[in-house]
Parts: C-alpha cells; sequence; structure tokens
C-alpha cells in the first residue's frame, strides 16, 4: 500500500437525526461544513484545529478524527509513519448536529483519499459500516456520508441506508450551551405504549412524504411522541421554542439529542431567543466530499 504525495481535504457536512418521529433512522445533511486536510509525513502526529470545538478536543491520537482515520488505515493495509492533520470546524459540537458523525466520516474518507486507490480497497459501502460501526448508531453517520434525507438501519449487523433528495427549507436554532448525547439518551424510557409506537410509524412514514413532495405535511409529519418531551427537562429552552413554533403552524423538531431547534421553514430567525445563533443551510446534497487540490 502507497501514500499520496500532497495533501487531502474533506470537506463534511452537519447532519440533523431523528426528525421529529423518525426517531434513529432519520437523517438530514446540512450545508453546514467541516474542512479537514490532512499530509502524510515522516514521522509523529501534528493536529491543529480551529472554529468550533478547538478549546475542547485532544489533540493526540484521541482525537476522534484521528481514531476514524487510524480504523480506515488498518482496514486499507497499514497506517502511515506521521500524520499532519487541520480541522477547520464550523459544526457546533454537542448541540445535536452531527459532529461527531462529521469526524467519522471525514476522517474515514480522508484516510481513504490519502491511499492510492483507496475507493477500490474501500467502497462508499464499506466506508459506511466502518462509521456506523465506530459511531454506534447510523443515522448522523448515513446523511454526513451520503447527503440528502436518508433512511438508516442495521439489518443483522450490517449497516443498510436508502438516499432520498429533498429541498426543504430550513432553519436551526442552535443555543449557547450543549447537552451531551448520553444524558438525552438517559432520559429516554425503557418501554413505550403500542400506541406511541404506533403514532410514530404512521407519522414517519408521513414525514418521508411530506419531504419528498408534500410539504403541506409537514406539521403533522413532524408529530412525535418517542423522545422529544421526555428530554424536555434537559432542555427546557429548546422546548419552549419548539412548542412556541408548532403553535403558529411552522414544522419544528429537536434536532437529534439537542438541544438545537430545527424548523423546516424560512422568515422565522426572529423567533430565536436572546443568545442563540440561526443558521439557514441548504441541504447537503453531497455528503463528504474531496476537495480538488
Amino acid at each position: 500500500m502507497t501514500f499520496v504525495d500532497r495533501p487531502v481535504t474533506v470537506r463534511v457536512p452537519a447532519s440533523s437525526a431523528n426528525l421529529g418521529p423518525g426517531f434513529d433512522a432519520l437523517g438530514l445533511a446540512l450545508a453546514i461544513h467541516d474542512e479537514i486536510t490532512a499530509e502524510v509525513t515522516p514521522s509523529g502526529l501534528e493536529i491543529t484545529v480551529t472554529g468550533e470545538g478547538s478549546d475542547g478536543v485532544p489533540l493526540d491520537e484521541t482525537h476522534l478524527v484521528v481514531e476514524a482515520m487510524n480504523a480506515a488505515f488498518d482496514l486499507l493495509g497499514g497506517r502511515p509513519s506521521g500524520l499532519r492533520l487541520t480541522c477547520v470546524n464550523h459544526i457546533p459540537h454537542g448541540r445535536g448536529l452531527g459532529s461527531s458523525a462529521a469526524a467519522i466520516v471525514g476522517g474515514i474518507v480522508l484516510a481513504r483519499a490519502l491511499v492510492d486507490d483507496g475507493e477500490a480497497l474501500m467502497d462508499d459501502a464499506a466506508a459506511y459500516q466502518l462509521a456506523v460501526d465506530i459511531e454506534g448508531h447510523p443515522d448522523n453517520v448515513a446523511a454526513a456520508l451520503f447527503g440528502g434525507l436518508t433512511i438508516a438501519w442495521i439489518d443483522g449487523a450490517a449497516a443498510e441506508v436508502e438516499r432520498l433528495a429533498t429541498d426543504v427549507e430550513v432553519t436551526v436554532f442552535v443555543p449557547s450551551t450543549a447537552v451531551s448525547t448520553q444524558k438525552a439518551r438517559g432520559l429516554l424510557p425503557e418501554t413505550v405504549t403500542h400506541r406511541d409506537a404506533s403514532f410514530n410509524a404512521g407519522r414517519a412514514a408521513l414525514l418521508i412524504a411530506a419531504l419528498t413532495g408534500a410539504p403541506h405535511r409537514l406539521i403533522s409529519a413532524t408529530e412525535d411522541r418517542l423522545h422529544q418531551s421526555y428530554r424536555a427537562e434537559a432542555m427546557p429552552g429548546s422546548y419552549k421554542l419548539l412548542r412556541s413554533l408548532r403553535v403558529d403552524g411552522v414544522p419544528t423538531i429537536i434536532s437529534g439529542a439537542g438541544p438545537t431547534v430545527l424548523s423546516f421553514a424560512r422568515g422565522v430567525a426572529e423567533a430565536a431567543p436572546d443568545g442563540w445563533h440561526v443558521h439557514e443551510p441548504a441541504v447537503d446534497q453531497d455528503g463528504a466530499t474531496v476537495l480538488a487540490p
């Protein structure tokens, strides 16, 4: 196995998972991007991080991008003797916008691009499987890798995905404080009623129709009974904004495990509480992309 003799840059999008009723299955890629550049060096590990998370991520082998790259290198046939990594981050950390999925997918795609004939050795299906194995669930990594609207699931041990195109309009409300995914998941009950499960199954099916051709159904299609209300105590400001927007007829959900709030609409930025950041990203249709040198 040989490595390319130049730096490689990968752009990877943010993602919003669940989208209301599609718990742990649906994902949407958003045009808020991290750009990660890596170059093989004679020895050592050098990491530079700017932007989101720069004051909190490790600068050693435990950096999530490096961990993902090393896992990919191992599957591809061997690790390089040294590595220089530069991360320019725009995806907020700990906000439910798939920052960890972006790091994992970006690292895998970056490692593949640093290897001569890397795509022949690891196709997108294999890259996706590895990303799911590292992340532990498929919804965010599917959207980050493939772009667009994704339906992700595990079939036995195999990670599967169906990608759909959508041009839905989105407004994202990002609070100044984070909520850990582990804490948010810990608030979910072990069991739910058959009625609530049936409700969400119907709404998840309707949501696919709404996002791909029937946008007038979005307010009903984004209703959820499995996770958002249980997490309200960890993000009361987010849940208050969610309810306020929905009362006004704006299809709105908690993005991933929160606390970011996502509306399928534009022209609602004025609803943001003080101190929150508002983005109006397009849907990213490309997923993780190796940029031309």
